[in-house]
């Protein structure tokens, strides 16, 4: 949800003095009615627009680091020359600006304007993205900032446009954002950017000998190059009355929007599942004040990848909200009213919410040749073991150089930012995916950040305060620290982030050793 953000500190159009900033250092002010952080690096100034382009994060209590800026919020990353958007989740650039130091005094004064190289050789090409989820739209995206010429086609099952799907679980099944916020885009800026979609359509056969996809509507096209970018598809778990018709998964725009509209007049609801998105799901519909029931196998929610400490913390917070949790249970049978569990437990209810998990959708890739074991298997360039054809997504596995190993992960950043690479990659840039995994998950008014990647970690270490919600957790294997979980300690998360990018595991340690010595003095 994008909030706006309240003019602060000196209109940097009058000029302030050279002397208020020290090389590393930012400051907030405006331009106008405009937010803008100015920035000296290397006794250089930057001015770029101060909120970010992804939901308006305050960029001015982010991370500089050289000639980028990193958002607090959700980890995005823009370039402080240009303000182009270099790393998801934002896809679009923010504002950058001149400067000019006059008698010791730094002036911000006009706009630059975007400037798109055009790539030479690339009018002829013809890319085909398959999928209309997070990797498809930012790969789409980026071939047009980065000046790819030729034509671009995104095919989608949805019938809808591109959307923002961590959205679903979270502020717009809450009622709290509009249905307008949700499109990443407009039809108007595909038209613009010369971006063809084949909306409700599915890509039934990709020939990969003939360069050719061939489309449920009639259609065939040709490509140079293809993205396979097709996501997961919900798990249906074998329960009787699964298929009845007050029962709803949760992966598309329409699946939120018949469960907003049967809030309308129901009262109580059973979620089958305690992942991420099931709780998510029992926050937005307990803010729309249903009675929520949670059934789930496990003895805590989403243990196996947060461990017992979070995931005791989250039961806590939503208990005390209102929901009423069933684990170690699992549903025996869904009724027309009720839902019977396994202990012969019946909850009365008027509809069922199911968050059992997705499994990548790799028919196509397997019809191609590619190979697939757990997820699409492909290489630090993400493409595929068919010369032409890349993957990305929560379908791709790739050799994560930060874990040593071929992780698959099911991210909305994660995608994005594979979309970013793929593209690149596209057009031949030869670029590694090396991005260290980051996700958010949003609760009330409580959001976890989450960076690394771990699913064997052996120990623990909580540092903070969970009772009043400032608190880290670092997540070992063996002696390296695999993954850093926080709650508003934002400055650690994109700390710890930067330093993994570098693969510097020892700044990682200085970061978390130096956390917790701040916080057994109580720092604030």
């Amino acid at each position: 949800m994008a909030v706006s953000a309240k003019l602060s500190g000196p209109d940097f159009s009058k000029g302030v003095s050279e002397n208020l900033l020290k090389d590393g250092e930012s400051l907030l002010g405006h331009v106008g009615a405009e937010p803008v952080l100015l920035v000296r690096q290397d006794g250089e100034y930057f001015a770029v627009g101060a909120k970010c382009s992804h939901y308006g994060g305050p960029l001015h209590e982010g991370l500089v680091v050289g000639e980028t800026v990193h958002c607090p919020w959700h980890h995005a990353c823009f370039d402080l020359r240009t303000g182009e958007a270099l790393k998801a989740p934002a896809l679009n650039p923010i504002s950058a600006w001149y400067t000019e130091v006059k008698d010791q005094y730094v002036f911000v004064a006009g706009k630059k304007a975007p400037v798109v190289e055009p790539r030479e050789g690339t009018a002829s090409e013809r890319f085909v993205i398959i999928g209309g989820g997070a990797a498809g739209t930012s790969a789409a995206v980026s071939l047009r900032r980065h000046g790819f010429q030729g034509s671009i086609t995104l095919v989608s099952e949805d019938k809808a446009l591109p959307y923002d799907r961590p959205n679903l679980s979270k502020d717009f099944m809450a009622g709290n954002a509009p249905e307008e916020w949700i499109p990443l885009y407009s039809e108007e800026f595909y038209r613009e950017n010369k971006i063809s979609l084949e909306l409700g359509v599915t890509a039934e056969k990709v020939d990969a000998h003939r360069c050719s996809v061939f489309l449920s509507n009639g259609k065939t096209l040709r490509y140079d190059r293809c993205l396979l970018a097709t996501g997961g598809d919900p798990i249906k778990p074998k329960i009787p009355g699964i298929d009845k018709g007050h029962v709803y998964l949760l992966r598309t725009l329409q699946d939120c929007r018949r469960i907003i509209a049967r809030t309308s007049w129901a009262s109580r609801v059973v979620i089958v599942g305690a992942g991420f998105i099931g709780l998510e799901a029992a926050a937005s519909l307990r803010l729309r004040n249903m009675e929520v029931h949670v059934v789930a196998p496990e003895d805590m929610p989403l243990m196996r990848v947060v461990g017992v400490h979070v995931g005791s913390h989250l039961k806590k917070l939503h208990e005390h909200h209102g929901v009423h949790f069933h684990l170690g249970h699992t549903v025996k049978e869904i009724r027309d009213r009720s839902v019977l569990l396994d202990d012969g437990k019946s909850i009365d209810c008027d509809f069922v919410v199911v968050g059992a998990g997705i499994r990548p959708n790799t028919l196509l890739a397997e019809q191609a040749g590619c190979w697939v074991e757990n997820g699409i298997l492909v290489n630090e360039y993400l493409e595929t073991s068919v010369p032409g054809i890349f993957a990305a997504g929560d379908i791709a596995r790739w050799p994560d150089p930060h874990s040593q190993r071929a992780i698959r992960v099911e991210h909305w950043e994660v995608a994005e930012r594979q979309g970013q690479v793929a593209a690149l990659n596209m057009m031949g840039d030869q670029k590694r995916f090396q991005e260290v995994p980051f996700f958010w998950t949003q609760h009330y008014d409580l959001t976890l950040g989450y960076v690394g990647y771990s699913d064997r970690f052996d120990r623990m270490e909580v540092l903070g305060d969970m009772e009043h919600e400032s608190f880290a957790v670092a997540y070992y294997e063996d002696q390296r620290i695999a993954a850093f979980l926080t709650v508003g300690r934002d400055q650690e998360s994109l700390r710890v982030e930067e330093a993994w990018a570098h693969f510097d595991e020892k700044k990682v340690h200085e970061i978390v050793r130096e956390y917790e010595r701040r916080s057994r003095e109580g720092f604030a």
